[in-house]
């Protein structure tokens, strides 16, 4: 078996618990306004790797791992890629290394059901908290993520919400209250995570020939992101 992968990260320490060695899955059906990885896009680029190829990348930093950390795989959609990112979870749980998914989770097959019963975490990204936005600035409908976060819940998966806060968008109490009102709904939810947009992805934009959809809307202050994050119940 191979998986298509972009990238590795043998250090990173915000991409779940602890110091994580973080693989970013190659290849996304969705288009998401403020995506910062539109080089993930193309499901035909990419390196092959086979599950064992990537665990002894991974196993090298094990000691750097403590208690917490582990291994998060990114992308791109990794649930695209489900079957490999199964196998490459039994590996890893194999060798005592935790797992973590960062997901937008739109997608629910059984392969998809499979890979989670060897996930110890879910990054789940909640982009926006109505079906208007979802199908406007993600292309898919935000049905489908709750009925994902639902299958966690069901399943107690340990997840925590992660959701990028854009100026105009999503950045307003009403927003911040529906992500409060799913976090009192499905126990699974950790915690809530919000991340400030940023457009130091422009560059690559501009290498593809791309146009960044959100070039033109302001990053949000450090002020109005404290703000927001006093209204979170966490």
């Amino acid at each position: 078996m191979k998986g298509f992968i972009h990238s590795f990260q043998s250090l990173g320490t915000v991409d779940g618990p602890g110091v994580r060695f973080v693989v970013f899955m190659q290849g996304c059906p969705l288009r998401c306004g403020c995506c910062h990885n539109p080089d993930t896009w193309d499901f035909n680029v990419g390196n092959e790797f086979s599950p064992q190829e990537v665990l002894a990348k991974i196993v090298r930093f094990k000691d750097y791992f403590g208690d917490k950390g582990g291994i998060t795989l990114s992308g791109g959609e990794p649930l695209c890629q489900a079957q490999f990112v199964k196998e490459l979870f039994c590996l890893c749980h194999d060798n005592g290394i935790n797992t973590c998914l960062d997901t937008s989770g739109y997608i629910l097959t059984e392969d998809v059901k499979s890979l989670l019963k060897h996930t110890d975490r879910v990054l789940l990204d909640v982009k926006y908290t109505n079906e208007e936005l979802y199908r406007k600035h993600v292309g898919c409908e935000f049905s489908k993520v709750q009925k994902f976060l639902t299958y966690l819940n069901d399943n107690n998966i340990p997840t925590w919400i992660r959701q990028v806060i854009i100026p105009t968008l999503n950045d307003n109490k009403d927003n911040i209250e529906s992500l409060n009102r799913l976090k009192e709904k499905y126990r699974c939810i950790e915690k809530i995570e919000l991340l400030p947009f940023r457009k130091i992805c422009q560059v690559k934009y501009d290498n593809l020939g791309l146009n960044f959809p959100f070039k033109d809307i302001p990053t949000p202050t450090k002020e109005s992101i404290e703000s927001l994050n006093s209204m979170l119940n966490n």
